[in-house]
């Protein structure tokens, strides 16, 4: 398919051509095409038919990147009830991977988040919570960092947990920018030593587990997206990083949501003990995203200065 109703949804031809491939299996006509604007590595539209519901597809020219979150969701879909949107197809086109999946309605819950009553946003945060330490009990690994595909599932890179952790808080405390000087060298001190003498076992981490890739409606979670790039780590180092975006990032006392997140846990398995060199690293790693921007708590969102003072008050509690 060239041309409408394409439109301005993909880059270029390629991109185009990829998605083109990804709707051979659907049996009806695309009569409108609505692109998703969000995520720097992949590009995303809802694909609107004649007579089917609509589907979402996904290309990239990073194919590993896609073909590891195609198969996540997946093995997701297989093992638990976690809410993601069902695979339909994946493949590859010359330079291009594709993926294809079920639309979920629901509207952003970053965005609404705020207009939820107190009740609700608990019983949303419990749903993270529960829904977290599912995956938890559904996905071991016997190593920990970047989540690989091989074959039909994925294992992890790396083999030595204590040298990765230190890669990964050195990173994320390094690239913390110029207003956290004063507290950098702590931090450091901090995470030098491993939060722990022995190897733990490793879960999966999804990195980007937050409300700004959620869907809700009604008052309750649809979907859960953007599962790529995924780690394996300790649970302990996934539960620091999840309660701070989800239960610390839109209110200014998260102590009921922290509960309502730990009790959604612990109604599946036991809230693990999250050291202070684990909570500082995944704070720093949450502070700047992947372009090196600050990133902005609340919505609306805070500026610039009111973000860093955010994340360097999360930090500074962490020393």
């Amino acid at each position: 398919m060239t041309g409408e109703p394409w439109g301005e949804a993909f880059d270029d031809d390629e991109l185009r051509a990829g998605a083109a491939v990804a709707l051979e299996c659907i049996d009806d006509r695309p009569r409108a095409v609505e692109p998703i604007r969000r995520g720097n590595r992949k590009e995303t539209a809802v694909v609107w038919f004649r007579e089917r519901p609509p589907v979402v597809v996904q290309v990239c020219d990073e194919q590993v990147r896609l073909r590891t979150e195609a198969t996540l969701v997946t093995e997701i879909s297989e093992r638990t009830d976690v809410p993601v949107p069902p695979v339909l197809a994946f493949g590859r086109h010359d330079d291009v991977a594709y993926l294809l999946t079920e639309y979920v309605p629901g509207e952003n819950l970053h965005e609404r988040f705020p207009e939820l009553t107190s009740e609700t946003r608990r019983t949303v945060v419990e749903s993270f919570g529960s829904s977290l330490a599912r995956l938890h009990e559904a996905f071991q690994f016997a190593g920990c960092g970047a989540l690989v595909p091989t074959g039909d599932t994925l294992t992890a890179d790396r083999e030595e947990w204590d040298a990765w952790f230190g890669d990964y808080a050195d990173r994320a405390v390094g690239r913390l920018p110029q207003p956290f000087d004063p507290i950098r060298t702590a931090l450091r001190e901090l995470v030098t030593d491993p939060p722990r003498k022995s190897a733990p076992p490793t879960r999966l981490y999804p990195w980007d587990f937050r409300p700004g890739n959620a869907l809700v409606a009604d008052g309750n979670v649809t979907a859960l997206l953007d599962w790529e790039a995924p780690l394996a780590a300790p649970a302990s180092l996934a539960v620091a990083k999840a309660e701070y975006l989800v239960a610390d990032w839109y209110v200014s006392d998260p102590d009921p949501l922290r509960d309502a997140f730990r009790a959604g846990y612990t109604r599946v398995r036991r809230y693990p003990t999250v050291s202070s060199a684990e909570r500082a690293a995944a704070i720093a790693d949450s502070a700047v995203d992947s372009t090196g921007d600050v990133t902005n708590p609340r919505y609306p969102e805070l500026a610039v200065d009111d973000s860093i003072a955010f994340h360097r008050r999360a930090l500074e509690e962490c020393l």
